[in-house]
Protein backbone atom coordinates (compact mmCIF):
# COMPACT_ATOMS: atom_id res chain seq x y z
CA UNK A 1 0.00 0.00 0.00
CA UNK A 2 1.43 3.25 -0.92
CA UNK A 3 0.31 6.07 1.13
CA UNK A 4 3.05 8.79 -0.55
CA UNK A 5 0.93 11.25 -1.93
CA UNK A 6 1.63 14.69 -3.36
CA UNK A 7 -0.13 15.65 -0.18
CA UNK A 8 2.71 13.31 2.00
CA UNK A 9 6.48 13.27 1.30
CA UNK A 10 9.32 11.02 3.19
CA UNK A 11 11.69 12.91 5.13
CA UNK A 12 15.26 12.18 6.30
CA UNK A 13 16.66 13.52 9.16
CA UNK A 14 20.65 14.76 8.97
CA UNK A 15 22.45 17.35 11.25
CA UNK A 16 24.83 19.08 9.74
CA UNK A 17 28.35 18.39 10.70
CA UNK A 18 28.57 22.31 11.67
CA UNK A 19 25.82 21.90 13.67
CA UNK A 20 27.21 19.39 15.71
CA UNK A 21 30.85 20.95 15.53
CA UNK A 22 29.07 24.23 17.05
CA UNK A 23 27.02 21.95 19.79
CA UNK A 24 30.71 20.78 20.99
CA UNK A 25 32.06 23.81 20.85
CA UNK A 26 28.90 25.49 23.20
CA UNK A 27 29.67 22.86 25.68
CA UNK A 28 33.31 23.27 25.69
CA UNK A 29 32.98 27.01 26.37
CA UNK A 30 29.99 26.79 28.72
CA UNK A 31 29.89 29.08 31.68
CA UNK A 32 28.58 27.11 34.59
CA UNK A 33 27.30 28.66 38.13
CA UNK A 34 28.78 27.61 41.70
CA UNK A 35 27.40 24.23 43.25
CA UNK A 36 24.31 24.35 44.81
CA UNK A 37 24.05 25.11 48.58
CA UNK A 38 22.02 22.19 49.40
CA UNK A 39 24.59 19.79 48.56
CA UNK A 40 24.44 16.05 49.76
CA UNK A 41 26.27 12.95 48.75
CA UNK A 42 24.61 10.87 46.64
CA UNK A 43 22.06 8.81 46.46
CA UNK A 44 19.52 11.22 47.84
CA UNK A 45 16.91 13.01 46.17
CA UNK A 46 17.43 15.99 48.57
CA UNK A 47 20.49 17.20 46.00
CA UNK A 48 17.97 17.96 43.76
CA UNK A 49 15.82 20.82 45.98
CA UNK A 50 17.35 23.81 44.31
CA UNK A 51 17.26 21.95 40.68
CA UNK A 52 19.97 20.26 38.61
CA UNK A 53 23.23 19.33 40.96
CA UNK A 54 26.26 20.99 39.31
CA UNK A 55 28.26 17.68 39.54
CA UNK A 56 25.49 15.53 37.77
CA UNK A 57 25.47 18.48 35.17
CA UNK A 58 29.16 18.09 34.49
CA UNK A 59 28.80 15.07 33.94
CA UNK A 60 26.39 14.61 31.59
CA UNK A 61 27.64 17.81 29.86
CA UNK A 62 31.01 15.86 29.45
CA UNK A 63 29.27 12.58 27.97
CA UNK A 64 27.12 14.77 25.58
CA UNK A 65 30.47 16.38 23.97
CA UNK A 66 33.16 13.30 23.75
CA UNK A 67 30.86 10.24 24.17
CA UNK A 68 27.38 10.93 22.67
CA UNK A 69 26.43 10.05 19.30
CA UNK A 70 23.75 12.03 17.70
CA UNK A 71 23.83 10.14 14.11
CA UNK A 72 23.19 6.37 15.61
CA UNK A 73 19.86 8.19 17.16
CA UNK A 74 19.41 9.90 13.83
CA UNK A 75 19.63 6.71 11.71
CA UNK A 76 17.11 4.77 14.11
CA UNK A 77 14.34 7.58 12.92
CA UNK A 78 15.42 7.20 9.24
CA UNK A 79 14.84 3.60 9.41
CA UNK A 80 11.54 3.72 10.90
CA UNK A 81 10.43 5.67 8.76
CA UNK A 82 9.77 9.53 8.47
CA UNK A 83 7.35 11.79 6.87
CA UNK A 84 5.98 15.26 6.45
CA UNK A 85 2.38 16.55 5.33
CA UNK A 86 1.00 20.12 5.41
CA UNK A 87 -2.11 20.81 7.54
CA UNK A 88 -3.68 23.92 8.07
CA UNK A 89 -0.51 25.96 6.11
CA UNK A 90 1.77 24.11 9.21
CA UNK A 91 4.23 21.50 8.20
CA UNK A 92 3.99 18.02 10.40
CA UNK A 93 6.47 15.63 10.63
CA UNK A 94 5.88 11.83 11.72
CA UNK A 95 6.93 8.55 11.77
CA UNK A 96 4.68 5.86 10.33
CA UNK A 97 5.06 2.22 10.45
CA UNK A 98 2.90 0.04 9.19
CA UNK A 99 1.98 -3.52 10.55
CA UNK A 100 2.56 -6.56 8.57
CA UNK A 101 -0.66 -8.35 10.12
CA UNK A 102 -3.55 -8.27 7.94
CA UNK A 103 -5.85 -7.38 11.23
CA UNK A 104 -4.06 -4.29 12.43
CA UNK A 105 -5.11 -1.32 13.91
CA UNK A 106 -3.92 2.26 12.81
CA UNK A 107 -2.78 4.15 16.26
CA UNK A 108 -1.61 7.23 16.85
CA UNK A 109 0.88 7.91 19.83
CA UNK A 110 0.94 11.55 20.91
CA UNK A 111 4.28 12.58 23.45
CA UNK A 112 4.08 15.50 25.55
CA UNK A 113 7.06 18.25 27.33
CA UNK A 114 9.62 17.77 27.76
CA UNK A 115 9.41 14.82 25.14
CA UNK A 116 9.23 14.00 22.23
CA UNK A 117 9.15 11.11 19.57
CA UNK A 118 12.30 10.06 21.38
CA UNK A 119 9.85 8.24 24.15
CA UNK A 120 8.14 6.13 21.52
CA UNK A 121 10.84 4.94 19.12
CA UNK A 122 12.09 2.33 21.61
CA UNK A 123 8.31 0.29 21.36
CA UNK A 124 7.48 1.10 17.41
CA UNK A 125 8.39 -2.04 16.28
CA UNK A 126 7.00 -4.46 19.01
CA UNK A 127 3.63 -2.54 19.17
CA UNK A 128 3.72 -2.79 15.14
CA UNK A 129 4.52 -6.57 14.99
CA UNK A 130 4.04 -7.69 18.53
CA UNK A 131 6.26 -11.32 19.14
CA UNK A 132 3.23 -12.69 21.21
CA UNK A 133 0.64 -13.80 18.00
CA UNK A 134 -1.92 -13.13 20.62
CA UNK A 135 -1.29 -9.27 21.49
CA UNK A 136 -2.66 -6.49 18.98
CA UNK A 137 -0.87 -5.19 16.22
CA UNK A 138 -1.07 -1.69 14.89
CA UNK A 139 -0.13 0.34 12.06
CA UNK A 140 2.05 3.44 14.47
CA UNK A 141 2.01 7.05 13.70
CA UNK A 142 4.08 9.12 15.80
CA UNK A 143 3.86 12.53 15.03
CA UNK A 144 5.84 15.43 16.65
CA UNK A 145 3.57 18.34 18.00
CA UNK A 146 3.40 21.95 15.77
CA UNK A 147 6.61 23.71 17.28
CA UNK A 148 8.54 20.58 18.61
CA UNK A 149 11.21 18.97 16.54
CA UNK A 150 10.96 18.29 12.98
CA UNK A 151 7.67 19.44 12.80
CA UNK A 152 7.42 23.58 12.07
CA UNK A 153 7.02 26.18 14.30
CA UNK A 154 3.69 28.00 14.46
CA UNK A 155 4.20 31.94 13.40
CA UNK A 156 0.59 32.55 14.33
CA UNK A 157 -1.24 32.24 17.57
CA UNK A 158 -4.17 29.55 18.05
CA UNK A 159 -1.95 25.91 17.89
CA UNK A 160 -3.38 24.80 21.03
CA UNK A 161 -4.42 20.84 21.94
CA UNK A 162 -7.75 21.35 20.35
CA UNK A 163 -6.49 22.75 17.03
CA UNK A 164 -3.80 19.99 17.49
CA UNK A 165 -6.36 17.39 17.90
CA UNK A 166 -8.42 18.33 14.71
CA UNK A 167 -5.35 18.32 12.84
CA UNK A 168 -4.51 14.78 13.95
CA UNK A 169 -7.57 13.74 12.26
CA UNK A 170 -7.17 14.77 8.87
CA UNK A 171 -3.50 13.64 9.52
CA UNK A 172 -4.29 9.97 10.06
CA UNK A 173 -7.06 10.40 6.94
CA UNK A 174 -4.39 11.54 5.06
CA UNK A 175 -2.96 7.89 5.37
CA UNK A 176 -5.92 5.98 4.72
CA UNK A 177 -7.08 5.53 8.38
CA UNK A 178 -10.19 7.01 8.59
CA UNK A 179 -10.35 5.16 12.34
CA UNK A 180 -8.09 4.73 14.73
CA UNK A 181 -6.95 4.02 18.35
CA UNK A 182 -4.83 6.91 20.34
CA UNK A 183 -2.69 6.85 23.24
CA UNK A 184 -0.92 9.73 24.53
CA UNK A 185 0.49 10.93 28.00
CA UNK A 186 1.32 14.59 29.43
CA UNK A 187 -0.12 17.18 26.76
CA UNK A 188 -0.43 14.00 24.22
CA UNK A 189 -2.84 12.86 27.13
CA UNK A 190 -4.61 15.79 26.88
CA UNK A 191 -4.61 15.77 23.14
CA UNK A 192 -5.96 12.39 23.38
CA UNK A 193 -8.78 12.54 25.64
CA UNK A 194 -9.92 15.80 22.91
CA UNK A 195 -9.69 13.13 20.51
CA UNK A 196 -11.85 11.39 21.89
CA UNK A 197 -14.46 13.53 23.35
CA UNK A 198 -14.85 15.39 19.95
CA UNK A 199 -14.36 13.07 17.17
CA UNK A 200 -15.92 10.05 18.22
CA UNK A 201 -16.75 8.75 14.66
CA UNK A 202 -13.04 8.77 14.11
CA UNK A 203 -11.47 7.52 17.46
CA UNK A 204 -12.27 4.08 18.35
CA UNK A 205 -11.20 4.27 21.54
CA UNK A 206 -8.01 5.86 23.50
CA UNK A 207 -5.17 4.96 26.18
CA UNK A 208 -4.23 7.47 28.16
CA UNK A 209 -1.65 7.95 31.02
CA UNK A 210 -3.20 11.35 32.04
CA UNK A 211 -6.85 11.27 32.81
CA UNK A 212 -8.27 14.73 33.85
CA UNK A 213 -11.10 15.47 35.68
CA UNK A 214 -13.81 18.27 35.28
CA UNK A 215 -13.22 21.18 37.54
CA UNK A 216 -15.53 21.09 41.12
CA UNK A 217 -15.36 17.67 42.14
CA UNK A 218 -14.90 16.92 46.24
CA UNK A 219 -12.94 14.16 47.84
CA UNK A 220 -16.36 13.19 49.49
CA UNK A 221 -16.38 9.13 49.14
CA UNK A 222 -12.60 8.80 48.16
CA UNK A 223 -10.29 6.25 49.94
CA UNK A 224 -7.29 7.66 51.57
CA UNK A 225 -4.97 6.29 49.18
CA UNK A 226 -7.00 9.01 46.56
CA UNK A 227 -7.38 11.55 48.81
CA UNK A 228 -3.25 11.32 48.72
CA UNK A 229 -3.28 11.44 44.77
CA UNK A 230 -5.43 14.73 45.22
CA UNK A 231 -3.55 16.32 47.97
CA UNK A 232 -0.60 15.50 45.65
CA UNK A 233 -1.74 16.82 42.53
CA UNK A 234 -2.47 19.98 44.16
CA UNK A 235 0.90 19.87 45.69
CA UNK A 236 2.44 20.00 42.19
CA UNK A 237 0.57 22.75 40.76
CA UNK A 238 0.69 25.15 43.72
CA UNK A 239 4.75 24.34 44.50
CA UNK A 240 6.47 22.09 41.30
CA UNK A 241 5.22 24.07 38.48
CA UNK A 242 7.19 27.27 38.05
CA UNK A 243 8.02 25.74 34.85
CA UNK A 244 4.72 25.35 33.21
CA UNK A 245 3.69 28.97 34.31
CA UNK A 246 6.43 30.46 33.09
CA UNK A 247 6.18 28.71 29.71
CA UNK A 248 1.91 29.16 29.80
CA UNK A 249 2.68 33.81 30.45
CA UNK A 250 6.32 34.10 29.37
CA UNK A 251 7.47 31.49 26.53
CA UNK A 252 9.32 33.87 24.60
CA UNK A 253 11.24 35.13 27.18
CA UNK A 254 12.71 31.70 28.67
CA UNK A 255 13.17 30.37 24.54
CA UNK A 256 16.09 32.80 23.81
CA UNK A 257 18.14 30.52 26.70
CA UNK A 258 16.88 27.21 25.40
CA UNK A 259 17.79 27.75 21.59
CA UNK A 260 20.96 29.48 22.96
CA UNK A 261 22.51 27.49 25.32
CA UNK A 262 22.64 23.56 25.30
CA UNK A 263 23.47 23.57 29.14
CA UNK A 264 20.69 25.76 29.58
CA UNK A 265 18.49 23.81 27.70
CA UNK A 266 19.66 20.42 29.03
CA UNK A 267 19.23 21.76 33.07
CA UNK A 268 15.63 22.42 31.84
CA UNK A 269 14.87 19.53 30.81
CA UNK A 270 16.63 17.32 32.85
CA UNK A 271 15.02 18.73 35.80
CA UNK A 272 12.24 17.25 34.62
CA UNK A 273 12.99 14.02 34.36
CA UNK A 274 14.51 14.09 37.93
CA UNK A 275 11.40 15.08 39.36
CA UNK A 276 9.58 13.10 37.48
CA UNK A 277 10.69 9.68 37.21
CA UNK A 278 10.25 7.18 40.02
CA UNK A 279 13.68 6.96 41.19
CA UNK A 280 15.82 7.63 44.35
CA UNK A 281 18.60 9.88 42.98
CA UNK A 282 18.82 10.16 39.40
CA UNK A 283 16.50 10.09 36.32
CA UNK A 284 19.81 7.58 35.09
CA UNK A 285 18.87 5.10 37.36
CA UNK A 286 15.96 4.08 35.15
CA UNK A 287 16.60 5.74 31.76
CA UNK A 288 19.93 5.88 30.05
CA UNK A 289 22.39 8.94 29.23
CA UNK A 290 21.89 8.35 25.29
CA UNK A 291 17.97 8.67 25.28
CA UNK A 292 17.73 11.22 27.83
CA UNK A 293 20.54 13.04 24.90
CA UNK A 294 18.70 12.11 22.06
CA UNK A 295 15.40 13.97 23.21
CA UNK A 296 17.72 17.02 24.24
CA UNK A 297 19.42 16.69 21.25
CA UNK A 298 16.59 16.99 18.73
CA UNK A 299 15.17 19.73 20.84
CA UNK A 300 18.82 21.80 20.50
CA UNK A 301 19.25 21.27 16.30
CA UNK A 302 15.90 21.69 15.60
CA UNK A 303 15.89 25.17 17.80
CA UNK A 304 13.02 24.32 19.35
CA UNK A 305 13.26 25.63 22.82
CA UNK A 306 10.67 28.50 22.88
CA UNK A 307 8.19 26.83 19.97
CA UNK A 308 7.81 23.88 21.96
CA UNK A 309 7.01 25.68 24.82
CA UNK A 310 4.17 27.43 23.56
CA UNK A 311 1.73 25.10 24.06
CA UNK A 312 1.25 25.81 27.42
CA UNK A 313 0.46 29.95 26.30
CA UNK A 314 -1.85 28.42 23.89
CA UNK A 315 -3.68 25.68 25.52
CA UNK A 316 -3.63 27.89 29.19
CA UNK A 317 -1.24 25.68 30.77
CA UNK A 318 -2.26 23.08 33.39
CA UNK A 319 -5.12 21.71 34.41
CA UNK A 320 -7.20 24.63 32.45
CA UNK A 321 -6.25 22.91 29.10
CA UNK A 322 -9.78 21.05 29.01
CA UNK A 323 -13.22 21.88 27.89
CA UNK A 324 -14.69 21.36 31.59
CA UNK A 325 -17.63 20.52 29.68
CA UNK A 326 -15.87 17.74 27.09
CA UNK A 327 -17.03 14.50 28.24
CA UNK A 328 -15.37 10.87 26.18
CA UNK A 329 -17.84 8.46 25.17
CA UNK A 330 -15.65 6.22 23.69
CA UNK A 331 -13.90 3.22 25.35
CA UNK A 332 -11.20 5.09 27.21
CA UNK A 333 -8.00 2.40 29.13
CA UNK A 334 -6.26 4.79 31.82
CA UNK A 335 -3.64 3.59 33.75
CA UNK A 336 -2.00 6.17 36.16
CA UNK A 337 1.65 5.76 37.09
CA UNK A 338 2.38 6.29 40.77
CA UNK A 339 5.43 8.81 40.24
CA UNK A 340 3.48 11.09 37.85
CA UNK A 341 2.54 14.48 38.32
CA UNK A 342 -1.34 14.50 38.33
CA UNK A 343 -3.68 11.54 39.64
CA UNK A 344 -6.77 11.10 38.97
CA UNK A 345 -9.03 9.53 41.18
CA UNK A 346 -11.17 6.81 39.03
CA UNK A 347 -14.50 8.27 40.47
CA UNK A 348 -13.55 11.73 39.49
CA UNK A 349 -12.09 10.46 35.62
CA UNK A 350 -15.24 8.39 35.33
CA UNK A 351 -17.16 12.09 35.08
CA UNK A 352 -14.86 12.65 32.16
CA UNK A 353 -14.59 9.58 30.67
CA UNK A 354 -17.62 7.74 30.77
CA UNK A 355 -17.15 4.19 29.43
CA UNK A 356 -13.65 2.99 31.21
CA UNK A 357 -13.13 -0.26 30.22
CA UNK A 358 -9.60 -0.78 31.74
CA UNK A 359 -8.12 1.04 34.69
CA UNK A 360 -4.10 0.07 35.41
CA UNK A 361 -2.45 1.60 38.66
CA UNK A 362 0.81 0.22 37.87
CA UNK A 363 3.63 -0.41 41.15
CA UNK A 364 6.48 1.40 39.38
CA UNK A 365 6.50 4.22 36.93
CA UNK A 366 6.51 8.00 36.35
CA UNK A 367 6.01 10.72 34.13
CA UNK A 368 7.70 8.83 31.10
CA UNK A 369 6.39 4.77 31.16
CA UNK A 370 7.84 3.94 28.18
CA UNK A 371 11.54 4.97 29.05
CA UNK A 372 11.24 4.28 32.35
CA UNK A 373 9.54 1.06 32.11
CA UNK A 374 9.39 -0.38 28.53
CA UNK A 375 8.47 -3.71 28.68
CA UNK A 376 5.66 -3.01 31.59
CA UNK A 377 4.51 -0.30 29.28
CA UNK A 378 3.88 -1.80 25.90
CA UNK A 379 2.23 -4.79 27.62
CA UNK A 380 -0.30 -2.43 29.74
CA UNK A 381 -0.49 -0.29 26.07
CA UNK A 382 -1.54 -3.59 24.20
CA UNK A 383 -4.13 -5.25 27.09
CA UNK A 384 -5.40 -1.40 27.59
CA UNK A 385 -5.97 -1.10 23.35
CA UNK A 386 -7.07 -4.79 23.11
CA UNK A 387 -10.06 -3.63 25.60
CA UNK A 388 -10.99 -0.63 23.78
CA UNK A 389 -11.37 -2.56 20.40
CA UNK A 390 -13.21 -5.33 22.48
CA UNK A 391 -16.21 -3.07 23.26
CA UNK A 392 -16.14 -1.90 19.58
CA UNK A 393 -17.33 -5.33 18.85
Amino acid sequence: MNLLTSDVQAFEAHATDADLDDLRARLAAARLPEAETVYRAAPDPRRWEQGVPLADLVDVVNYWRTEYDWRSFEARLNRLGQFRTTIDDLGIHFLHCRSARADATPLILTHGWPGSIAEFIDIVDELADPKDADAPAFHVVVPSLPGFGYSDKPATTGWGAGKIAAAWVELMGRLGYSKFAAHGGDWGGVITTVLGGRFPEHVLGIHTTLAQAPPGLTTDGLTAAERKWTEETRDFWGHHAAYAKQQATRPQTIGYSLVDSPVGLLAWILDKFAEWTDTEDSPFETISRDRILDDVTLYWLTRSGASSARIYYESHGGVNSLDPKLRVDVPSAISIYPRDIEKCPRAWAQERYRQIVRWRTPEIGGHFPSLEVPEYFVKDLQEGLAAVLAANR
